[in-house]
């Protein structure tokens, strides 16, 4: 045997009792448990870890991931390794790099530079979802999952026009995702507060989720509202999941701004009416009040049809900036989740242009500074919105459908902490000092949960024959290091994290290992659609 864990406190993802073990790993699989009340001899191997004192639990998933170009860029991905994350969902918001063609993925690199930057030191030398995910098979530190994205395909097909599809475009966008699909993708996802993905109707979307079913994946909106109408929003999408039979899993699912205050138990409940009747639903969420996106995406979608260098023309004429100024501060744009803006809640967090930068960390005034950043910034500002409910937030997380989506933006000189924090602030503030979830239920949720949504046999929970994607931390000291003043602290009391039965974590420090792979999606189950 290669490896051991001595005395382990197990905390197996299930969601059942802890319990100390030896835990043996061999040739990339856990090979043995043999628990302490077994007595008999211990479980040897070339190398021992003394885990006493330790909590050895499945790697954590992170249902929503934003590390698209940045697995890429930087493999060894310490960001998301140091939290204990071995496998990551991208293609998220409906907007990524695969499928494309050449002039779709020049306005991408515009349209969500303030996610992942322009992307100048990626090659881009992929086009299709089989040819990413074999990008990524050259070597990262963690796993990752990749989601077909709905305003990718629409863009590719359509542009950014606000139309429906004629039936031709309808077919091949829904040929596009059923290929990105069978090439391994293991859903579709949706930014339906985003463009050009929420130009489309229910009815395209449902005729696409129908695909998404039929190839046993999950649909992963992220809704058309978490402000004025939230609830609507959500019942719609509940309302798609029913119509097409597709499995829903609800992005970032919570309810934002001063009308939601406090009013995450009416989501639960239609939820759980929802589930009840059988309806397939999980939601994954962040610990944290504050959001986090792109300036641009503030903007009501009309200025933005036609692509980027259509919206910074509307942005450059007056009579047009003003219209978006209305829809904004008076109306409540779409873009804005149907809630007029409150300047003082918009944070500048990172900047594509180096001229910028005295501006993190700043407010927004008003909409002429806004209009005279976006313009500066190509449309490249990522912000901070402060716009959460702690209530809502710890509600939330006690559902019996919740996963863990960290919604990490890597870039920026001041990102959001939850890309470096996500995974321990759980385990350290919401279990060890609030006690809003126990140990075992944390960690159920960070991992044996989000792997069944993905439907794999054998990860997410500590069992023998499962692959040795694990973590190794200290319940008593785990805690986010990453603040709102300094986002880019690693945590502490997370000492080793395995992936593939190989180290990219150990005694706290990387250790530049690449046994990541790209997760593809199983074959259907027999009976399946």
């Amino acid at each position: 045997m290669e490896l051991v864990f001595r005395e382990a406190l197990v905390v197996d993802g299930t969601g059942g009792r802890p319990y100390v073990a030896d835990v043996g790993v061999d040739g990339g699989r856990i090979t043995e448990i043999r628990r302490e009340r077994d007595g008999g001899t211990r479980l040897s191997a070339r190398l021992a870890v003394d885990a006493h004192g330790l909590a050895l639990a499945p790697g954590f998933i992170d249902m929503h991931a934003h590390s698209d170009l940045a697995l890429l860029t930087d493999p060894v991905h310490e960001a998301k390794a140091a939290q204990g994350v071995t496998l990551e969902v991208l293609g998220q918001d409906g907007l990524s790099y695969a499928p494309v063609d050449d002039l779709a993925l020049k306005e991408l690199r515009t349209q969500i530079a303030g996610w992942n930057g322009y992307g100048s030191d990626a090659d881009f030398t992929w086009r299709g979802v089989g040819e990413y995910l074999d990008r990524l098979d050259r070597g990262i530190a963690v796993n990752a999952a990749y989601l077909v994205p709905q305003g990718t395909v629409r863009a590719m097909v359509m542009g950014w026009a606000d139309r429906p599809p004629t039936g031709r475009e309808l077919d091949r966008m829904k040929e596009e995702v059923a290929r990105g699909l069978a090439e391994g993708a293991v859903g579709m996802s949706s930014g339906l507060t985003y463009t050009p993905g929420m130009y489309a109707s229910d009815a395209e979307l449902t005729e696409l989720c129908r695909v998404v079913a039929a190839h046993d994946g999950y649909y992963c909106p992220h809704h058309r509202s978490y402000g004025a109408g939230a609830l609507a929003a959500y019942e719609e999408m509940i309302a798609l999941a029913r119509e097409s039979g597709c499995a829903l899993h609800l992005a970032h699912a919570t309810m934002n701004f001063d009308e939601n205050t406090g009013r995450a138990p009416e989501l639960l409940a239609l939820l759980d009416r929802a589930l009840d009747a059988g309806v397939d639903i999980t939601l994954d969420t962040y610990p944290y009040t504050p959001g986090c996106t792109t300036l641009v995406a503030l903007l009501p979608s009309w200025a933005a049809e036609g692509g980027p260098e259509a919206t910074l023309a509307r942005l450059r004429e007056d009579r047009t900036a003003e219209a978006i100024r209305v829809a904004l501060e008076v109306e409540g744009s779409d873009g804005c989740h149907g809630v007029p803006v409150d300047w003082s809640t918009i944070e500048v967090s990172g900047v594509a242009n180096p001229a910028l930068s005295p501006r993190i960390g700043t407010r927004v005034a008003d909409w002429p500074g806004a209009r005279r950043l976006l313009l500066d910034d190509h449309l490249g500002t990522t912000i901070l919105q402060h716009v959460g409910d702690e209530s809502n937030v710890r509600t939330m997380m006690r559902h019996r459908a919740h996963t863990a989506g960290s919604d990490g933006i890597l870039r920026g000189a001041k990102p959001h902490p939850r890309a470096y924090g996500t995974f321990p602030e759980y385990l350290g503030r919401y279990v060890r000092e609030l006690g809003v979830l126990t140990l075992e239920e944390c960690v159920a949720h960070l991992s044996g949960r989000p792997a069944a949504r993905l439907r794999l046999p054998d990860r997410g929970l500590v069992r023998p024959g499962y692959r040795a994607d694990l973590v190794l931390f200290d319940p008593d000291t785990v805690a986010s290091g990453a603040t709102f003043d300094h986002p880019r602290t690693l945590p502490t009391g997370i000492p080793y994290v395995l992936v593939d039965g190989r180290f990219v974590m150990s005694d706290g420090r990387r250790t530049g290992v690449l046994a990541g792979r790209s997760v593809r999606r199983s074959p259907p189950r027999p009976g399946r659609r």
